[in-house]
């Protein structure tokens, strides 16, 4: 397996993965099966948002197929600039063999490399504390959507300064879905 930056080709390949990887949840939770997850939607509009960093979006390649897709925008804390991971998916069938975590790891290395401050993100209490995400609490940083907090977390990365106090805002597109 490769992880590598995105190229324009592989849009139907990202949002495939998207597709494949969020179908089972909104299945279950009643969205039918002929829409399309958010996750798909949500790529195509950060594309063509401010906050898209082309250099922080990564796909893991198998053989020539894309089977997993990440990246982080530019997000606030405040007045200042920080990242928002998300999303995050792998293709269904290939769930739960490392991929994911590789994609974290890769994105997360590529970010500090870049000296950003650190990544926020909205998701599992089980799974990303793995990778140093923590309450964002702990370090005086709150979502801008209150039912957010619980599952809200942040990374602070080597460029990290702890003045970054305040309120966390994701690129626009985050809200529209």
């Amino acid at each position: 397996m490769l992880i590598r930056r995105e190229r324009g080709v592989d849009t139907a390949a990202v949002a495939a993965v998207h597709r494949s990887a969020f179908a089972a949840q909104y299945a279950t939770s009643g969205g039918g099966g002929a829409q399309d997850p958010p996750e798909v939607a949500l790529m195509e509009q950060l594309r063509s948002d401010p906050g898209w960093i082309p250099t922080l979006s990564m796909v893991a390649v198998a053989g020539d197929t894309v089977v997993g897709h990440t990246c982080v925008t530019r997000a606030t804390v405040g007045p200042f600039p920080v990242l928002a991971l998300g999303p995050i998916g792998v293709l269904a069938d290939r769930q739960h063999r490392g991929i994911g975590s590789a994609l974290m790891h890769a994105v997360v290395g590529a970010a500090d490399a870049l000296d950003e401050p650190l990544i926020g993100l909205l998701g599992s209490l089980d799974y990303y504390p793995r990778f140093g995400f923590q309450p964002a609490e702990r370090l005086g940083i709150t979502p801008d959507q209150p039912e957010w907090a619980s599952h809200f977390q942040v990374r602070p990365l080597t460029a990290y300064d702890s003045q970054i106090l305040g309120e966390f805002r994701y690129a626009d597109p985050f809200y529209a879905l």
